[in-house]
């Protein structure tokens, strides 16, 4: 079992990783892109799709077709905790490439999109106070290490347990039999 966890933790962590990493250095002296978010949740899903090819397989392979929903899911979020590592190292490794320019780019986006909505400008001041306040405690790893925790697992949690609640019926998919 640990080298299906391994192993499909790899796969996925290098998915979300790779992209991950050379957007953020491509994009880095960019403003943030408007689908920048949708972009990354959509490379996190694909790359976490792993889970569900791991869960079947496990089923298939070596489960004799069935599989509970506890040790698929169980599987499901130690894939998804590897895949969550390698993303971690990813934006730390890019991070370190690129530096924290992005943060004044990022602050720089949220208060012209607030201007263009309108806001006065004690309400710009006090988003730009907001956001310095923020990058302040997000320079130190142990709090942008959780952070970028927060920002993939939950998807691996999603994923796994509507893996491991489709898979756990043995009609959903069945192994072929050749």
């Amino acid at each position: 079992m640990l080298r299906t966890v391994l192993t499909y933790g790899i796969v996925a962590g290098l998915i979300v990783g790779i992209p991950s990493f050379a957007i953020t250095v491509l994009f880095a002296d960019r403003p943030p892109l408007p689908y920048g978010m949708a972009l990354g949740y959509l490379i996190m899903l694909i790359a976490l799709s792993t889970v569900f090819v791991a869960v079947k397989r496990r089923r298939d392979d070596q489960l004799g077709g069935v599989i509970r929903f506890w040790p698929g899911f169980g599987l499901g979020l130690a894939i998804s905790l590897v895949a969550s590592l390698f993303y971690i190292a990813a934006w730390e490794l890019a991070l370190s490439i690129t530096g924290t320019g992005f943060l004044a780019n990022y602050t720089e986006a949220m208060v012209a999109d607030a201007a263009k909505r309108g806001a006065g400008a004690a309400e710009l001041a006090g988003i730009r106070a907001e956001m310095d306040a923020f990058w302040v405690s997000y320079r130190n790893p142990l709090v942008r290490i959780p952070y970028s925790f927060i920002e993939i697992f939950p998807v691996g949690l999603l994923v796994s347990l509507v893996s491991a609640g489709l898979l756990r019926n043995p009609r959903f998919l069945p192994a072929r039999t050749g």
